[in-house]
C-alpha cells in the first residue's frame, strides 16, 4: 500500500460528495453538499449545471481543509456520476446552454413516441442494449438542440459539447482541455453501439446528434486529463477513474464475477448484473449496457433502472408530510397493521423497468378502514422492495440463473425493515456493507488501482451485515401478487 491519497467526486442526483481514501484505502473524511432540484408547473425536472461545479470545488476545498492532508500527496481523483442526466454546453467557452435535464424527467417522450413510429425501436435495443425511453439521454439531447435557443446552430457549426454530467465535470476541471466520458456511461446513452464499442451514427441521425460532438470515448480506469481543481492542489494530478454511479457502486461492491448482482437504493434505483465480456439482449424488460472497460477488457451488465424508491420517502415526508425524518418509516412500518392490503405504485413520472410505461400514473390500491398513517408508510417502503423484485426476477429469467444474493448500498439500506422485507419479498439473502459511498468508492478503487496506489486486496476491505428471507412462501407469493395486480390498474400499454 502507498503513503498517498485518492479523491473520489460522487455527483449524485441530490447533491455532491468528495470521498478522501487514504493508502490502505481508509475512507478519512467526506464532505457533501446539495444542489437545488428544479421542478416546473409542467412536472419537468432540471439541474444547474453551473451549480453542480461549483459544488463540487467547494466539498473539494472542505476536504482538504478539513482533512489537513499534505496536499501535495494526492495521486489522482475518481468521478462517479448521476447518469442519464444530460446537458450541453459552448466547446469553446464552457457555458452552459439551459439548465441540466435530469435523468427522471420525461419532457422527451415525445420525441421517443416519433422515433417510435419510424418504426426503429427494436433496432435501436439491438445496437444500444436499451428499451426506447425518455430516460435515456438520446431523447433529452435531441430535445435540448430543438428547443433549447442557439443549440442547433452551434451543434451545426460543431461548437457544442453535449452528454452526461461525467463529460461536464472532466471538461471543466482540465479547463476545457479534456471532453470525454467513459464506457459505463457512454453506454447509458442509447447512442452508443455496445457490441461495436463506438457511437451508433445511425441512431444518432435519428435523433438528430452529430456524433462528432459526442465526447471520446476512454476505459473506466484510463487517463482523463489532469487537475489542480481550480488551485486547491499544489500540481495537476490525474483523472484516472470516472464510471456512472450505479456500475461505481457494482464495482465498489465487488462484483466482478459473472451473475454477481447489486442494488443501489438512491433516490431512485439501479439494480445491476455482471454478466461477464460477452452481452446478452433481455426479453425479460431490463436492459443491456458496459460494467466498464480496464485495462483494455470490457465487462457487460444487466441492469434494470426504478424512478422512485429513496424519492418515495422524501414524498412521503416533504409532500404528504407524514414524516419529519427517514428515520421515521422503520418504526412505523413495524407499527402498522400487518393484514392492511394498501399498495403504493410510485410511477410519478412514469415505470421505468421492466414495464417501460412512461405514460403510467402513480396509484394507492387496496385502501381498507384499517388504512392510516403507519399503514401509507409501510406501503412506501415496501414498493422500493418490490419493484427491486421485480427487476431481480427479471435478471434471473435473462441470465438463467437463480440469484442467492444480493449486494445492496444506499441510504436506505440503514432501514432494517426494508432491508428484512427486502430480503423476504426476493427470496434472497441482502448483504449490507459498512459503508453507504459505494458508488464513490467505485471509481476511488478504479483511480487507485490504476495509479498503483493499491492492489486488488482493497475489495476485501468492506464488511457486511447479511440477512436472510423468513417470510412464509404462501404469504410471499400472496403479497407479491397483489402487488404484480396493483401494477397492473396503472398501466398504458
Amino acid at each position: 500500500m502507498s503513503d498517498n491519497y485518492i479523491i473520489s467526486i460522487d455527483q449524485s442526483t441530490q447533491g455532491t460528495k468528495a470521498l478522501l481514501f487514504d493508502g490502505s484505502g481508509s475512507l478519512i473524511r467526506r464532505t457533501d453538499k446539495p444542489h437545488a432540484q428544479i421542478v416546473n408547473e409542467k412536472g419537468w425536472v432540471s439541474h444547474d449545471p453551473e451549480e453542480i461545479y461549483r459544488n463540487t470545488i467547494q466539498v473539494v476545498a472542505r476536504l482538504l481543509e478539513e482533512s489537513g492532508i499534505d496536499r501535495g500527496r494526492v495521486a489522482g481523483i475518481g468521478i462517479s456520476n448521476q447518469r442519464e442526466t444530460s446537458l450541453a454546453w459552448d466547446r469553446t467557452t464552457g457555458a452552459p446552454l439551459g439548465h441540466a435535464i435530469v435523468w427522471q424527467c420525461a419532457r422527451a417522450a415525445d420525441i421517443c413516441e416519433r422515433v417510435e413510429r419510424l418504426g426503429e425501436a427494436e433496432r435501436i435495443r439491438r445496437a444500444t442494449g436499451m428499451n426506447l425511453s425518455p430516460y435515456f439521454p438520446a431523447s433529452k439531447i435531441a430535445w435540448i438542440l430543438e428547443h433549447v435557443e442557439g443549440a442547433r446552430e452551434k451543434a451545426d457549426q460543431g461548437e457544442i459539447c453535449h452528454g452526461t454530467i461525467d463529460s461536464w465535470l472532466i471538461y471543466k476541471l482540465t479547463g476545457g482541455k479534456s471532453y470525454k466520458t467513459d464506457y459505463s456511461n457512454a453506454s447509458r446513452t442509447q447512442l452508443f453501439n455496445i457490441f461495436e464499442l463506438a457511437w451508433d451514427e445511425g441512431i444518432c441521425r435519428l435523433f438528430g446528434i452529430d456524433p462528432a460532438n459526442l465526447a471520446e470515448v476512454c476505459d473506466s480506469d484510463a487517463d482523463f486529463g489532469e487537475t489542480d481543481v481550480e488551485g486547491l492542489l499544489p500540481r495537476p494530478v490525474p483523472i484516472h477513474g470516472v464510471l456512472g454511479d450505479s456500475h461505481g457502486s457494482l464495482f465498489g461492491q465487488g462484483c466482478l464475477k459473472p451473475g454477481m448482482i447489486k442494488s443501489t437504493y438512491g433516490t431512485g434505483s439501479s439494480i445491476m448484473m455482471n454478466i461477464g465480456e460477452e452481452p446478452v439482449l433481455s426479453t425479460h424488460g431490463v436492459v443491456t449496457s458496459l460494467a466498464w472497460s480496464m485495462g483494455g477488457k470490457v465487462n457487460y451488465v444487466l441492469e434494470g433502472n426504478l424512478n422512485y424508491t429513496g424519492a418515495v420517502i422524501t414524498w412521503l415526508k416533504d409532500d404528504l408530510k407524514l414524516i419529519s425524518s427517514p428515520s421515521e418509516t422503520e418504526e412505523l412500518s413495524g407499527e402498522a397493521v400487518q393484514d392492511d392490503s394498501l399498495y403504493l405504485v410510485p410511477a410519478f413520472s412514469g415505470l421505468g423497468a421492466p414495464y417501460w410505461d412512461s405514460h403510467a400514473a402513480a396509484a394507492t390500491v387496496g385502501m381498507t378502514r384499517t388504512t392510516g398513517k403507519a399503514e401509507v408508510v409501510r406501503a412506501g417502503v415496501e414498493c422500493i422492495a418490490y419493484q427491486i423484485t421485480d427487476i431481480v426476477k427479471a435478471m434471473s429469467e435473462d441470465a438463467q440463473v437463480k440469484v442467492e444474493e444480493l449486494r445492496v448500498d444506499g441510504g436506505p439500506t440503514r432501514n432494517r425493515y426494508l432491508m428484512q422485507f427486502q430480503s423476504d419479498i426476493a427470496e434472497a439473502a441482502v448483504q449490507v456493507p459498512d459503508s453507504e459511498e459505494l458508488s464513490g468508492i467505485g471509481p476511488a478503487y478504479a483511480a487507485g488501482l490504476a495509479l498503483g496506489v493499491w492492489d486488488e486486496s482493497i475489495f476485501d476491505r468492506l464488511r457486511r451485515v447479511k440477512y436472510e428471507p423468513h417470510m412464509d412462501g404462501a404469504l410471499r407469493d400472496r403479497k407479491y401478487q397483489g402487488w404484480k395486480s396493483a401494477v397492473g390498474t396503472i398501466l398504458t400499454r
